[in-house]
């Protein structure tokens, strides 16, 4: 049994409760209350007599504080099911909410419940928590309710975040792989720095001979990295922090970056797939739910998650608006592949724009799927090549005396 959260003012506690029914049956379950006298009371009320009430620890790493993208579209998908199955919306979020493991999802879901129960439609709710429930999101249940569609809408709004989760975790599996090689790397190549070359160097100085210059560079680099490793540290960890920092706050540093990043070798085309895969599933999703091109380009500029594409979509929209056709608009961004551009022509001539840019959204979703596999395969070798020249180098370097004291004997 669950019980659901009062809408008070305080802060709420994560319980868990064990009571016996007025059958005398044990019976177990978790909620949040204000404070664990609330708790009982409102046990007690439902005919639950408490025997043992406690605060529920978070876990151990944190895993169950922030509410998540994917948390997201799971909700979405639970909720497009109970309303299609004939489960009344505040009974649908009380089961959600009161079966997610996440306290922080829990919450949210029962905040938004009790929003609804106080009078406010589902889209104003949302609207409350712009954190989780960006403006596609809220646009899309707005017109549902409006249409008198609303379960038809939520299975569209899950569908949609269910793509563009998989898109994402596509993008960061192609960036995290060649990253984490590069860091593991960088690590070995300290370790042997510190801890190896220190030993073969004071083995050297028995030789009473000039060093090769290849191992005496990488004895001086040993050296720097023991005496100036810490300031290296700091300047590094700086860099990085500045570099986030300023990211996140300068527009015109995020355009650069984007706008390399488009253009980089392997990576550049992945990006690009993915961002007109992005924006052809977010108009797919948008004109299905008959929202006017117009409004809903500023959606798509929004969800194309490069800030190139989204600036040129803004540009697009403000051309549709005058009266120009999406294909023209899109053909003068110079973004958009032929076959993308002639598609949506296509859709625009048939009355069909949704299933057309939907067609045009699988086609690059598979593209990037099949970009980032094939990347993986060409990846691995030059990055067993890398690691092969930067280790296999020191040790070279290190053994390189030895082979010409043998020589020498």
């Amino acid at each position: 049994m669950a019980i659901s959260a009062s809408a008070g003012g305080k802060k709420e506690i994560q319980f868990l409760w064990v009571g016996k029914d007025k059958r005398g049956n044990t019976i177990r379950g978790k909620a949040l209350a204000a404070s664990e006298s609330a708790l009982r009371a409102d046990l007690r009320r439902q005919g639950v007599a408490p025997t043992r009430v406690k605060t529920q620890r978070p876990p151990l790493f944190g895993g169950g504080g922030k509410v998540s993208a994917e948390d997201i579209s799971v909700f979405s998908r639970q909720l497009a099911t109970m309303m299609a199955a004939g489960i009344p919306m505040v009974q649908s979020f009380e089961i959600i909410g009161n079966g997610h493991e996440k306290p922080a999802m829990q919450k949210l879901v029962l905040d938004i419940k009790n929003n609804i129960e106080g009078g406010s439609t589902l889209h104003e709710s949302l609207a409350k928590h712009p954190l989780y429930f960006d403006d596609l999101f809220v646009n899309l249940v707005e017109a549902g309710e409006q249409a008198g569609a609303l379960e038809t809408l939520l299975d569209k709004i899950a569908t949609y975040k269910e793509k563009t989760e998989a898109l994402k975790k596509k993008i960061k599996k192609a960036l995290f792989y060649p990253t984490a090689v590069l860091v593991v790397a960088v690590i070995v190549m300290i370790i042997l720095l510190i801890f190896v070359i220190p030993q073969f160097e004071s083995l050297f100085k028995g030789f009473g001979a000039d060093l090769p210059a290849f191992t005496q560079m990488v004895v001086n680099m040993s050296r720097f990295v023991q005496h100036q490793g810490w300031w290296l540290l700091m300047v590094t960890i700086g860099a990085f922090y500045a570099f986030f920092y300023f990211k996140k706050r300068s527009r015109n540093m995020r355009r650069n970056l984007d706008r390399i990043l488009l253009k980089f070798p392997i990576i550049g085309p992945i990006m690009v797939k993915a961002a007109i895969a992005r924006f052809a599933r977010t108009l797919a999703t948008m004109f299905a739910a008959g929202v006017p091109l117009v409004e809903a380009m500023q959606s798509v500029a929004g969800a194309t998650g490069n800030i190139v594409y989204e600036e040129a979509t803004l540009r697009m929209k403000d051309e549709v608006a005058t009266g120009q056709r999406l294909q023209r608009a899109m053909e003068n961004t110079g973004l958009f592949p032929n076959m993308v551009v002639q598609m949506i022509a296509v859709g625009e001539e048939s009355g069909s724009l949704d299933a057309m840019s939907g067609k045009v959204a699988e086609f690059y979703e598979a593209e990037v799927d099949a970009a980032v596999d094939g990347m993986s395969s060409l990846l691995e070798p030059m990055i067993m090549a890398i690691l092969g020249v930067l280790v296999g180098g020191m040790v070279i370097a290190m053994y390189l005396p030895i082979f010409k004291l043998g020589s020498v004997v």
